[in-house]
């Protein structure tokens, strides 16, 4: 009952049915939520609404002193404190003022309490924020980054509703530059190059050959270095809020600089259990990119605690893809490297009382209301011959485990620190049978490798107590964990174990088809890394969870192939045309421009013959109104060549299918100037064209509320279309795999490795335009 009448009352605060379940799962914050309701429901007289409700979770499941509890659900419930900001500034204010009693006065004023933010003074700060970057915003429009004057608002006006700000930021940006053009999606604008005055006078090859694009990931680095004032400089870890210090803490920040000199240290730390995804890109970026920003240093560790399914291709695969998207680590490591010390200190953890080993199964373990372990107090020396007996293999997976004397932020209990395992591991073969787990080898590693910064996303928010307990319960250097937000697209599934259930179902070939947003398949799709990295400059070092459309993806792809892919001419679906009255006895060579917009970029040469083929949609018996290309009584002109054909006859089969067409050609001076210009290729060669769409059809595929019957029931039937005797000019007859071309008219197309000798297979990579149907 209550359970029930708890449910009831978590609900009454607007957390939806699912959220209050896993909220009562919790013992811990359950009480203090359950305690904060009912205080503000006293303190109103009535129920709460769902703003307030909100912000009381966000108390309840934060406040680190429970003393504190009723000073500010007073303030919640009056209204004194009512947005998010006010309460992340009340929950620092009490952290840091740990005594009694409170500076009323002192905490108001930090909390922006009573302060009052009118629409006139936010219309006021965002006018002044446009008046700033006036000609920048009239040059780059539309592709500004408007976080920069929502930014400068806010800076001005500490506690205004970031809502408010972002409405009013778009009002007067559409105000001074008008609805969106087509150009503000497609044209990527010119760069002014850096003058020596400037500060960062580093070349765009310098950029290019770290995996930079001269003009968006320099955007990424200066948010990071923008970042680094928000974070802790090496060596003032005690200075970040929630850093546990104990009398030793001085003396190991004082080693730590002494080896370090100072220098930025970050780590990108991938399991070799699958293959990375764009959201992993993101973090490779964050770390390396943090790293770099701050003239730092950033090691490549792999977590190989895990030898079940830990496979080489993975980690052959995972130092291929953060190469391709332009890093290259400091050092290689691996948390194996590291099993003898990591083993030494699980001794020395028992030798002092904080571990223990157990014997509950592991359904007992689930779940943060577990019961406790009744081999919690065993005597120390019964858990060391314990432990040396898991070591030696005397005990069968599951037997035994040893377990660390903590309970975790979100209540968990006891975390595991090494169980058995029998499996022969791929470093160290049948050396161990014990294996450590995440949540105590992280912060070990990150302490012997001396990182600064242990970059993360959100969802390790909850184990940053246990990273600084075990650092502290072994008296090494504790390292500082920081959080950011996941990058997410919609219509993707990126969860290794789904990828395996779409490869099992034939729904993908493997984890590189270019239907999936795992980094190798958007390398065989054509996606360049430069456009990876400026995406994720795009998103920026975001703390809350990003959940992003593909499309904008695919507009960074755009602006980089548009500059970078040659241009060639293919036929999709060819018709066959006779120009009966060709110029010349053989074939003329016809110099394209690789990049007609910038002919310094160079040419290659196509045949021009009698014979040639056009798309079958560039023709049309009896056009419709407003349709300009080849038509009774309509020429078009020929792309590159100089002429214009006139339709004369049309070859039909018996099925009345038109089968090819007769055509006249003049010089396209010699006459008015034709409505459209199509492409066309002569003595081509034949290829396989694979076309993709969006692998689900839903947003969240993921989603039971949005698709029932689970991700593989969504899946699009036309996410592939093969076309298997495309047409396609020689100038690509000798490219390699993961080339990339526009085909003219058609869009961004790269090799796939499956092409072989006389047989080219090239795959769609994104159209020329975005598709307006796609939001």
């Amino acid at each position: 009952m209550a359970a029930l009448d708890s449910l009831s009352l978590f609900t009454g605060l607007g957390l939806s049915e699912h959220k209050a379940r896993e909220t009562l799962k919790n013992t811990a914050l359950s009480a203090q939520l359950r305690e904060a309701a009912t205080q503000a429901q006293q303190t109103l007289g009535s129920t709460v609404d769902k703003a307030t409700g909100t912000l009381l979770y966000g108390l309840a499941s934060r406040l680190r002193d429970p003393r504190r509890l009723s000073f500010l659900v007073s303030y919640i419930a009056n209204k004194k404190i009512h947005t998010e900001l006010q309460l992340s500034a009340a929950l620092e204010y009490v952290r840091s003022h740990p005594l009694d009693p409170i500076n009323t006065e002192d905490f108001e004023q930090e909390c922006g309490v009573g302060v009052m933010v009118t629409p006139e003074q936010i219309e006021e700060a965002v006018e002044a924020a446009i008046n700033r970057h006036r000609p920048q915003l009239l040059e780059e429009r539309y592709r500004f980054n408007m976080g920069l004057l929502m930014g400068e608002a806010r800076a001005v006006l500490k506690w205004a509703d970031g809502k408010m700000i972002k409405h009013e930021v778009d009002m007067q940006v559409l105000h001074l530059l008008g609805p969106k053009t087509e150009s503000d999606l497609e044209k990527k604008p010119k760069v002014s190059k850096a003058r020596p005055e400037e500060k960062d006078q580093r070349t765009a090859k310098d950029l290019m050959e770290n995996g930079e694009a001269a003009d968006q990931t320099l955007s990424l680095i200066e948010q990071l270095r923008g970042e680094a004032l928000k974070f802790h400089k090496p060596g003032e870890n005690y200075k970040t809020p929630g850093y546990v210090t104990t009398p030793h803490t001085m003396d190991l920040l004082k080693q730590h600089l002494e080896i370090t000199g100072g220098q930025v240290r970050t780590r990108f730390p991938p399991e070799p259990n699958g293959i990375l995804h764009i959201g992993h890109a993101k973090a490779i970026n964050f770390n390396f990119g943090y790293a770099k920003a701050n003239n730092g240093i950033c090691f490549l560790r792999f977590d190989d605690t895990n030898p079940e399914k830990e496979e080489a291709k993975f980690f052959t695969a995972i130092c291929d893809m953060v190469t391709w998207l332009g890093y290259t680590p400091y050092k290689v490591t691996y948390a194996s490297d590291y099993f003898d010390q990591l083993y030494a200190w699980a001794v020395e953890l028992i030798h002092r009382g904080q571990a223990y080993v157990c014997h509950q199964r592991g359904e007992e373990l689930k779940g943060h209301n577990s019961l406790p372990s009744p081999w919690r107090d065993r005597p120390i020396e019964e858990s060391l011959l314990l432990f040396e007996a898991m070591r030696k293999g005397k005990f069968a997976e599951g037997e035994a485990t040893l377990r660390m004397k903590l309970v975790m932020e979100d209540g968990k209990m006891d975390p595991v620190a090494y169980r058995v395992k029998y499996t022969p591991h791929h470093r160290t073969g049948d050396t161990w049978c014990i294996y450590p787990t995440y949540d105590y080898t992280h912060c070990l590693c990150d302490s012997i490798e001396h990182i600064t910064h242990s970059l993360c996303t959100k969802e390790f928010q909850a184990r940053r107590s246990s990273y600084f307990w075990l650092c502290n319960a072994l008296d090494v250097y504790c390292p500082v964990q920081w959080e950011y937000g996941r990058l997410n697209l919609h219509y993707a599934v990126v969860s290794k174990r789904k990828i395996l259930q779409l490869v099992a179902a034939g729904a993908v070939r493997d984890w590189d088809d270019p239907r999936l947003f795992t980094l190798t398949a958007l390398r065989r799709r054509g996606f360049p890394p430069e456009a990876i990295n400026n995406f994720c400059a795009r998103v920026g070092v975001t703390v809350a969870q990003t959940t992003m459309e593909p499309h904008l993806l695919e507009a960074c792809v755009r602006d980089v192939l548009n500059d970078t892919a040659p241009r060639a001419m293919a036929v999709l679906e060819p018709l066959q045309v006779v120009i009966t009255n060709f110029p010349a006895t053989k074939s003329l060579d016809i110099q394209v421009p690789n990049f007609p917009a910038d002919e310094t970029k160079g040419f290659h040469q196509v045949p021009f013959g009698s014979m040639i083929f056009i798309e079958r949609t560039d023709f049309k018996e009896e056009p419709e109104p407003g349709y300009k290309r080849l038509a009774w009584g309509q020429p078009v002109g020929l792309r590159h060549t100089g002429y214009v054909i006139e339709l004369q006859h049309v070859v039909k089969g018996p099925s009345g299918c038109v089968e090819s067409l007769e055509v006249t050609c003049r010089r396209a001076d010699a006459a008015e100037k034709p409505k459209a210009f199509i492409h066309w290729v002569s003595q081509p060669l034949t290829c396989e064209i694979r076309l993709y769409e969006r692998l689900f059809q839903h947003k969240n595929p993921e989603d039971p509320a949005e698709v029932p019957g689970g991700f593989l029931s969504d899946l699009n039937p036309a996410s592939l279309q093969v076309v298997e005797a495309a047409l396609v000019d020689c100038s690509v007859a000798l490219a390699k795999p993961f080339d990339k071309f526009q085909f003219e008219r058609l869009g961004y197309f790269s090799l796939d490795p499956d092409s072989c000798q006389g047989q080219l297979v090239f795959n769609r990579t994104v159209t020329l335009k975005e598709d307006p149907g796609k939001v």
